[in-house]
C-alpha cells in the first residue's frame, strides 16, 4: 500500500442539551450567571455514536439513545487510528477508567471521555463551554447547595450497547 493512501475516517461530537433549553432560562435565576445547556456528549466515528454514563462506556447508532438527535454537530476532524485499535483502546478505557463506577458527574462524565477520545484520535479537545460546565455550576452558591444531591446522579441514556462496562 502507497503511504499516500492511507484510509481516514471522520470524527464528529454529538452535543445534546440534557435540560432541553430550561438551562437557557433558568439558570440567571438559579445560579446568577447563564448557561446556554447542560451538556451531554458523544463521539461518532466508523458509523457509531460511543459515549460514557452511569453504566460505563457504551454504542449506539448515531442518534440512537433515547435523547434523539444531537443538539449540534461538530467536525472534529479526520483519524487515520482503525476501528480494531479503536475498539483495543475503548475496551482498556472500559476495563478500569471509565467503568461506570467511575462516573461522577462533575469531575469524570461524558464529556471528560468525549475529551480523551477526541485527542485519541484527532489530537484536538472538545469546546470548552462542554468541558468547563461543571466548575461553572459549582462556582456558585446554589451549585455548592446542590453538589451533594447532584453528585448521587449517573446519567446513562438508554438505547445503546455497553462496551466493556461494568454496573454499579
Amino acid at each position: 500500500m502507497d503511504k499516500n493512501d492511507t484510509t481516514t475516517y471522520s470524527v464528529q461530537l454529538y452535543i445534546y442539551d440534557l435540560s432541553r433549553g430550561m438551562a437557557r432560562n433558568l439558570s440567571p435565576i438559579m445560579l446568577g450567571k447563564q448557561l446556554d445547556g447542560i451538556w451531554h456528549s458523544a463521539i461518532v466515528v466508523y458509523g457509531d455514536e460511543f459515549y460514557f454514563g452511569g453504566v460505563g462506556i457504551s454504542s449506539c447508532s448515531p442518534g440512537g439513545t433515547m435523547l434523539g438527535s444531537p443538539d449540534t454537530v461538530v467536525e472534529l476532524g479526520n483519524t487515520e487510528v482503525t476501528e480494531e485499535i479503536f475498539m483495543d483502546y475503548l475496551s482498556s478505557l472500559g476495563e478500569n477508567t471509565y467503568r461506570g463506577d467511575k462516573y461522577r458527574l462533575f469531575e469524570h462524565n461524558c464529556n471528560t471521555f468525549t475529551n480523551e477520545v477526541a485527542q485519541f484520535l484527532t489530537g484536538r479537545t472538545i469546546p470548552s463551554y462542554i468541558t468547563d460546565l461543571p466548575s461553572e455550576v459549582l462556582s456558585t452558591p446554589f451549585g455548592q447547595i446542590l453538589r451533594p444531591i447532584l453528585d448521587s446522579i449517573h446519567i446513562a441514556p438508554p438505547g445503546g450497547n455497553i462496551i466493556n462496562g461494568r454496573h454499579s
